[in-house]
């Protein structure tokens, strides 16, 4: 099956050169390399050779999260899987993508695959929590039977390292454009109604973590409030997002106070802020478009919106 690499970049900065070095060391052979560019002023597209790869290269204002994705795509259609991966996520291991191509050669209903993030090298208490909770080490598949036991985390997946495979893909007609964020979860959620099955291949590894500050949380969070008020029907096909905000928050807890107890008010303010900017997002309409601007972390987002 061939593979078509896809990642998305702007000013990738330092640890862009151990991303390269990850994909060069893949042991699965890459089709195309397909690099899309918004615009880096810092050297990115000095490390690169296109020679090797493909350049796309647009403006900063025309960057969509899906409607990118989706024009890469379908300027490099040309293989049976497309694999994406974002600038500041390396790749752990020489089979990682590999694993992900055995998985959907041998599981013909998988439509889409993800891998498990590990925390970077120098990641802290809180972001490392976070890839434990949210990748841990048992690999599932996952179906719209699934739905019920699951909840909202059915769809969970990230497209910081994912598989998906052509006929999947095109069959729901790929990553939407204009969503301020997750494309990711919207393909999964239309293949998932459309019959397909999803899995999380805990053996296929990145590393791939944020330390963000409080105002940053509130930001994303702010801005996947929007989210999932522009698309009502995630909610009423996989159920609602706050009951697994309290989870997380129990299991953050319980493990930063094991790691270090000084840490406890950091999480508090942490989830403070995410909880503010979720709720914010999910009245974002209400809000004048400045301030919607200002709380949002995709400030692109609201110029074209």
């Amino acid at each position: 099956m061939q593979v078509n690499l896809f990642i998305p970049t702007l000013n990738a900065g330092k640890i862009w050169k151990e991303v390269l070095d990850g994909v060069a060391r893949q042991s699965y052979p890459i089709s195309r390399l397909v690099i899309i560019d918004s615009g880096s002023t810092d050297g990115t597209l000095d490390l690169i050779n296109e020679g090797t790869c493909d350049l796309i290269r647009i403006d900063k204002k025309d960057f969509d999260h899906g409607g990118t994705r989706q024009m890469a795509v379908e300027t490099f259609p040309d293989a049976d899987i497309f694999v994406f991966l974002t600038q500041d996520a390396i790749l752990a291991e020489t089979d990682a993508i590999a694993v992900m191509v055995e998985a959907l050669k041998e599981n013909p209903e998988l439509g889409m695959v993800y891998g498990r993030q590990l925390p970077h090298k120098n990641a802290k208490i809180l972001e490392t929590h976070a890839r434990f909770f949210n990748y841990p080490p048992e690999s599932r598949v996952k179906s719209m039977e699934d739905a019920d036991r699951y909840g909202i985390r059915t769809i969970s997946c990230s497209n910081s390292f994912a598989a998906y495979r052509k006929t999947a893909f095109f069959a729901v007609n790929g990553f939407p454009t204009g969503s301020i964020l997750g494309e990711d979860v919207l393909i999964a959620g239309k293949m998932l109604l459309d019959g397909w099955k999803m899995a999380y291949l805990s053996n296929s590894k990145i590393y791939h973590s944020h330390d963000y500050s409080a105002i940053e949380e509130f930001k994303r969070y702010f801005d996947i409030g929007v989210f999932h008020v522009n698309n009502q029907w995630i909610f009423e096909k996989f159920g609602r997002a706050e009951g697994e905000g309290f989870k997380y928050l129990k299991s953050e807890l319980n493990y930063t106070f094991k790691q270090n107890p000084l840490l406890i008010p950091k999480c508090l303010i942490a989830t403070g802020a995410k909880l503010l900017g979720y709720k914010l997002g999910l009245h974002y309409q209400t809000l004048p478009v400045e301030l919607r601007k200002s709380f949002s972390m995709t400030k692109a987002y609201w110029g074209k919106a």
